[in-house]
């Protein structure tokens, strides 16, 4: 099993033991200032309801993005992480 396996696996454990579904759930992400890549991690949550904040660093080089959504399950929250890899130079915390 790789690593991002393991990840997920750990993830999804704690998620069900420590959450009770449907729930609203933070994402945050940095990725490179390039407004393509941030119209991908937006569209990921576009059709959701979500509350999306952006903050970009000090010298510009880089945005924040925190998106507040309800998720109903647990897989849903690995799907979106693992949408969310797909893009390049994105960096999930």
């Amino acid at each position: 099993m790789d690593n991002r396996t393991q990840f997920y696996k750990k993830l999804k454990k704690k998620l069900k033991q420590d959450t009770t579904f449907p729930s609203k759930y933070l994402f945050k992400f940095i990725v490179p200032t390039d407004e393509d890549k941030i119209n991908q991690i937006e569209n990921l949550f576009n059709y959701e309801g979500a509350v999306i904040n952006k903050t970009s660093s000090k010298t510009g080089k880089y945005t924040s993005v925190s998106i507040h959504v309800v998720m109903k399950k647990a897989d849903h929250i690995i799907i979106k992480y693992m949408e969310a890899e797909k893009i390049e130079g994105i960096i999930s915390l």
